[in-house]
């Protein structure tokens, strides 16, 4: 009787795990294809969709056992990116700033084949600040890092992190 109730509480806990895996994604899609984040930004950084595109398709890569597909995937995140601004963020005595902003801001539509109603479309942001005696080509590399992983992240929380 004792191994039957073990067996019982086993096959529970294994069936009630669901398609959840160990970094928590919680899908029964097989694949996903990220569609080119073009820059609509007033301000274009060359190279920045290209960089955004690929962070975005390495984070899922490195966190899923999702397949890369170039088309007819499960999973499709498409966008543009939308805002690349710098601004001032604090003053000096003198009235010059102190420190420097730069926001960068992707549009995403997200669409889930098997599962429409999970479907949006949706602004994600962030921003990376710097001395304003600093040159943004002096920093942009860390900057751009740094709000991608952001980014990026809230994309993939929001898409596939359903706890």
């Amino acid at each position: 009787m004792k191994k039957l109730f073990i067996l019982f509480i086993t096959a529970i806990a294994l069936l009630g795990c669901g398609p959840y895996s160990f970094t928590g994604v919680n899908t029964t899609a097989d694949s996903f294809q990220v569609n080119f984040f073009q820059n609509q930004a007033p301000i274009v950084e060359p190279g920045l969709d290209f960089l955004f595109t690929n962070e975005l398709q390495d984070l899922i890569l490195n966190q899923t056992n999702l397949q890369l597909l170039t088309k007819n995937a499960d999973l499709i995140y498409e966008g543009e990116i939308t805002e690349y601004r710098v601004s001032p963020m604090s003053a000096t005595a003198d009235q010059t700033a102190a420190q420097n902003r730069l926001t960068i801001g992707v549009n995403v539509r997200f669409y889930n084949m098997d599962n429409p109603e999970e479907d949006f479309e949706r602004k994600f942001s962030f921003f990376y600040d710097y001395p304003a005696a600093t040159q943004l080509v002096n920093v942009r590399q860390a900057a751009h890092d740094e709000i991608f992983e952001r980014i990026t992240q809230d994309i993939f929380n929001e898409t596939l992190a359903n706890w």
